[in-house]
């Protein structure tokens, strides 16, 4: 929400000050018998005392932003319950702005709640400068004020439909905003993610609603991806310098990938987005979501374009505990009864002959064995290998059980000199996600 925006706001009680006070004057006495015989309705407010009215139109009338503050203020000192008290402040909170003084500006706010507490412009103004200072539960109070209040403020008069139309959704726009960016500050992304999206239709280039907005659907439990992805685009095309732009793309183009597989798509995206404030309904036609393999299918894939003498350790796991039985067949035959020479990390050494060990590196980070080995005789005591050490050895599969996955390996026997080529090693990568 900009500032231009609230200057229209408080713009129109600057005008409907002005016309009231035409209105009133039409509405002096005048001689009974000049009277027609059908006199138009009276005006809802009417000034009966001519020095009240001339203090009020005299002030509201000034062109000069201070004349007018010197006259208002005066006004509402002398008299305290005229019935044209809350227009005076009104058109005071409107001086005050074109003055720019916001201390000011808010205390003529909170002055008119106190003669009506649903005046939506004073409701409008709190809510935007206390959102505007981070103040968020004050600004999520006045805003949700604010949008009850809205749903009995009446039409000024002397204002067209369209006017009126466009005054409330400028209104609705800046309590959404407030109540939005409470939400968002409390990380209650869910909540903040439908007035926030309220304040951008209301202002459909502000940045500073759009990002939030865009972050709220991003970081929801579960989020909501189109959207999200749509509004981060917008806001890297309304971002106001090529640093927040470039962090803002940098960003969204990660979830962009993540959600999408790839960037492919994103540049069109972009495009999109520059020239459209909102979504279309057919955005899910746009942008297809990733489903990744399934460990099967990656085992599967495996299969087919390596070798099984080529894989890791880890990728042998993979297809033996995920894989479809002719995957792990296929696996298993190549593996089964064949002299192996590897290196694999000692979780425990249980006796001379039989140690516990983890090949894949999920497996030793989580320090679980994978591997079962009984050595062919009793390891020496000078070349006893300790825990949490690093072993290369020359073992036969002889089974496996593939979930939880362990292989055993008999006719141990260790290697003093580097591994010979090719050495199973541990796995650098992690086991897919299942």
């Amino acid at each position: 929400m900009n500032k231009f925006f609230l200057q229209v706001v408080l713009g129109y009680a600057v005008a409907t000050a002005g016309t009231n006070a035409v209105a009133l004057q039409a509405a002096q006495p005048a001689a009974p018998a000049q009277q027609p015989a059908a006199a138009p309705a009276p005006q809802k407010k009417e000034i009966k005392d001519p020095a009240e009215y001339n203090a009020y139109v005299g002030a509201v009338q000034q062109a000069d932003p201070n004349a007018k503050i010197s006259g208002l203020e005066a006004f509402v000192t002398q008299y305290p319950n005229s019935v044209m008290k809350e227009d005076a402040l009104e058109a005071l909170m409107g001086a005050y702005q074109q003055t720019n003084n916001v201390a000011k500006m808010g205390d003529a706010a909170q002055r008119l709640l106190a003669v009506n507490p649903n005046n939506v412009r004073a409701l409008a103004l709190l809510t935007y400068s206390k959102t505007a200072a981070g103040q968020m539960p004050d600004a999520k109070q006045y805003g949700e004020k604010g949008l009850e209040a809205l749903k009995t403020f009446n039409k000024p008069d002397g204002m067209s439909d369209a006017d009126f139309a466009t005054l409330k959704n400028q209104l609705a726009g800046i309590f959404n905003r407030g109540v939005g960016m409470a939400a968002y500050a409390g990380k209650d992304y869910a909540a903040a993610a439908p007035p926030l999206r309220a304040a951008v239709e209301a202002s459909p280039n502000d940045v500073n609603v759009i990002y939030p907005l865009a972050m709220s659907y991003l970081q929801a439990n579960p989020p909501d991806w189109l959207n999200g992805l749509w509004f981060i685009a917008r806001a890297t095309n309304l971002a106001p310098n090529a640093t927040g732009q470039a962090q803002i793309e940098k960003y969204g183009k990660a979830k962009y990938t993540k959600y999408h597989g790839s960037d492919q798509g994103w540049s069109d995206l972009m495009a999109q987005t520059k020239a459209t404030p909102l979504p279309p309904a057919d955005l899910a036609s746009k942008i297809s979501q990733y489903v990744p393999p399934t460990p099967a299918d990656q085992a599967a894939d495996l299969v087919k374009t390596k070798k099984v003498e080529d894989m890791s350790f880890a990728e042998w796991q993979l297809v033996l505990s995920e894989g479809k039985p002719e995957d792990a067949d296929k696996v298993w035959s190549v593996l089964k009864g064949k002299p192996l020479q590897m290196q694999a990390h000692i979780i425990s050494v249980d006796s001379s002959t039989s140690l516990k060990l983890a090949g894949s590196s999920d497996d030793i980070d989580a320090k679980r064995a994978d591997i079962d080995l009984t050595m062919t005789a009793a390891i020496p005591a000078k070349l006893m290998p300790k825990t949490d050490t690093d072993l290369q050895f020359e073992a036969t599969p002889v089974s496996y059980e593939p979930k939880p996955f362990v292989m055993t390996m008999k006719e141990g026997a260790l290697l003093t000199t580097a591994a010979p080529t090719p050495a199973h090693k541990p796995a650098t990568h992690k086991k897919p996600a299942q």
